[in-house]
């Protein structure tokens, strides 16, 4: 049986991070909040947050293994009935609501019009690159928490002095002349590639998605097993993307894996996942609602779902192109181990989890026998 690992976290809130000789990392031990380390984040409501006074809130910066400098994701709490502080960003910005209500207040420039929009649990909008935006908590009994996540350690190897991102007086307001930029997001066509192959992948295009433990505008994700549904998301006038993927009780995915930089939280369900190295031992990797982890790069990952409802895990991606930061799997034959062709291992840990739960495992039979078993639905090739 094949050797594994308990993921484990720390906080680094004394000592400085272990990756100081770049601009960005310097930058996040001079704001003075915990920063977070190791594979995953058990529970986001619970997090450890330290005061940041410039913000005006508590917060906390997570730098787990799989973002290797490419992605920046931190955790701010809004107490209750409170609004933060205006701040204008360089860089777009994708927000994930972990707990509680709010709105956000938003402008392009200060001769622009203020616009403002609600959320609640489970929502996720995108913040445009230089616009002026406000958060606001609109209970007064209980704190909201959000999660942040850009490209800002990328970009601070180009132009490390943070004031150009947070005190540049550029503006642009065409980032927001999309018309109603935060109204329901649109289905667009599938791509012409990939309606090629026979995909038929519909993306949604919008800024804002409401609840994504509700969102049931799925396609099939045949290709990567489980009979698993997904949604691909693009945000507006942005190359900011990411993807949902939903798949039943009883069941599991197929290992994969790309590149670094992919933060996945958890909108519902209970399960575990799989990371390892090849060749080396494997980490799991508990999850619930409010987990967060990032399978570090070239690292096969899989998804197992050992609860009583659909799992739903978010990922939100690298911009498409990048050079070694690609989420897609390039070679099927050699980034996606197939269900007859895995570790025993890993059918045996499965059906024991399930086991201890009094429950058994759905996965038919045929799918360990033919790597060509059809689950049914449309087919993607990305995860």
């Amino acid at each position: 049986m094949a050797a594994e690992l308990t993921s484990q976290i720390r906080s680094d809130e004394v000592n400085p991070i272990t990756a100081a000789s770049t601009s960005h990392a310097r930058w996040m031990q001079s704001v003075g909040i915990p920063i977070h380390r190791g594979y995953h984040v058990e529970d986001l409501r619970t997090l450890q947050l330290g005061w940041w006074p410039e913000r005006e809130c508590n917060a906390a910066y997570l730098v787990l293994s799989g973002q290797e400098g490419k992605s920046e994701a931190r955790v701010t709490e809004i107490p209750a009935g409170k609004t933060l502080p205006p701040v204008k960003f360089a860089l777009d910005e994708i927000v994930y609501v972990v707990e509680g209500r709010g709105l956000t207040t938003i402008r392009a420039g200060a001769e622009s019009q203020w616009s403002t929009f609600e959320w609640h649990e489970r929502s996720m909008f995108m913040l445009p690159r230089n616009c002026e935006t406000q958060l606001s908590n609109v209970q007064g009994n209980r704190p909201a928490r959000l999660l942040h996540y850009n490209f800002l350690p990328m970009a601070m190897t180009i132009a490390p002095d943070p004031h150009f991102f947070f005190s540049n007086p550029y503006s642009d307001s065409s980032v927001l002349d999309q018309g109603e930029v935060y109204s329901d997001a649109k289905a667009l066509a599938p791509r012409v590639e990939a309606a090629v192959r026979g995909v038929g992948r519909v993306m949604w295009y919008g800024n804002f998605f409401p609840d994504l433990g509700a969102w049931d505008r799925l396609h099939g994700d045949a290709i990567r097993g489980a009979g698993s549904e997904r949604v691909g998301i693009q945000f507006v006038n942005s190359s900011m993307r990411s993807h949902m993927s939903v798949f039943a009780p009883g069941l599991y995915k197929k290992a994969h894996r790309h590149g670094p930089g992919v933060v996945i939280v958890i909108p519902a369900g209970e399960g575990y996942s799989v990371m390892w190295a090849e060749g080396h031992e494997r980490v799991v990797i508990p999850w619930h609602t409010g987990s967060v982890f990032v399978p570090p790069a070239r690292w096969f990952h899989q998804h197992f779902n050992v609860g009583s409802m659909p799992a739903r895990y978010l990922a939100f991606h690298l911009p498409r192109g990048l050079h070694g930061g690609t989420e897609r799997v390039e070679d099927r034959a050699r980034d996606q181990i197939e269900y007859p062709d895995e570790d025993r291992w890993i059918r045996q840990k499965f059906e024991s989890e399930l086991a201890a739960r009094g429950l058994t495992t759905l996965m038919p039979d045929q799918a360990y026998l033919d790597r060509d078993y059809r689950w049914g639905g449309d087919e993607d090739d990305e995860d």
